[in-house]
């Protein structure tokens, strides 16, 4: 998995939506993919814990079996459902072709873009969601060593992009509210990162529950022990350590960076925590979403 560093993709805008080039070509293609009724799909706006939900699924698909979970990198026990052949050995799609049902499938695309497929199917999903701040202090250290993508830039420019929908997947607004409105409709389980972060064992019932899963005590305190972000950021299988410098240099910072709540106070100057605000305001006054920016 590489890419020529002297080839960044840039962006192209697909009904509203910043996609990566190599992305975009392949919508249509995406568009019409037709799920399995058992397959479920983990949506989430980039840098808001997709990686940990997949890992937690995993976990529960298998048991809480480590060295199972450990049979092969996430990305290729999770498809990421947009994914172009450009910087991986398969497509998404393609690699979707190979893996059997019950597949777990990642995707950071808004609702509108999601195939209808899946509604159809009415397949399990899962959107995890994560507080503006830390996405975007996420997001912004994730652009730094990412090759696949345009660079970051300036904190101070990479945040007004970040508010005015500039940057991939369209605006991180739009994204969590286009399915939290859906959440009932669709019956999307609809899970938080700070929720994740402050009572694991607490949401990883919540998620065993959803998946029709029973699963005991001693398995689901396994699975907890093994999806904290200590342990993931030291599992080869789960920390992209196994994904090529030229594509994500990681001597730059890791992945895998920090994981807290609450870190954007170390970003944030007073005046653009205030404008960030307003700015949010604005674009979630109707409705109610419980994010919080701390724990």
């Amino acid at each position: 998995m590489s890419v020529n560093q002297d080839a960044r993709p840039d962006f192209v805008t697909v009904k509203g939506i910043n996609l990566l080039d190599h992305i975009a070509k392949n919508i249509d293609a995406v568009s019409a993919f037709c799920p399995h009724s058992s397959d479920i799909l983990i949506g989430a706006y980039p840098k808001s814990g997709s990686t940990w939900t997949v890992e937690i699924v995993d976990l529960l698909l298998h048991n809480g079996d480590a060295e199972t979970c450990r049979r092969a990198p996430i990305t290729v026990r999770a498809a990421f459902l947009e994914a172009s052949d450009r910087l991986r050995p398969k497509s998404g799609l393609d690699q979707l072709k190979e893996m059997v049902p019950p597949r777990i499938i990642k995707t950071h695309l808004p609702i509108q873009l999601v195939p209808v497929g899946f509604w159809e199917k009415k397949c399990k999903m899962i959107y995890v969601a994560r507080n503006a701040k830390d996405t975007v202090v996420s997001y912004f250290y994730f652009h730094d060593m990412n090759k696949t993508g345009p660079e970051a830039g300036p904190w101070q420019s990479f945040v007004h992009k970040f508010m005015s929908g500039e940057l991939g997947w369209g605006t991180w607004h739009d994204h969590v509210k286009g399915y939290w409105r859906e959440r009932e409709k669709k019956n999307i389980l609809y899970i938080f990162y700070e929720d994740l972060k402050e009572n694991p064992r607490r949401e990883v019932e919540r998620i065993m529950r959803y998946l029709d899963l029973s699963l005991s005590d001693e398995v689901i305190n396994r699975i907890v022990e093994l999806t904290t972000f200590q342990n993931m950021k030291i599992n080869p299988m789960a920390n992209y350590s196994f994904v090529s410098k030229n594509t994500y240099d990681q001597s730059i910072t890791k992945f895998m960076r920090k994981g807290q709540v609450g870190d954007w106070k170390t970003h944030f100057t007073p005046e653009q925590s205030a404008k960030f605000d307003e700015d949010y305001e604005k674009k979630m006054k109707n409705i109610n979403i419980p994010f919080r920016t701390q724990l």
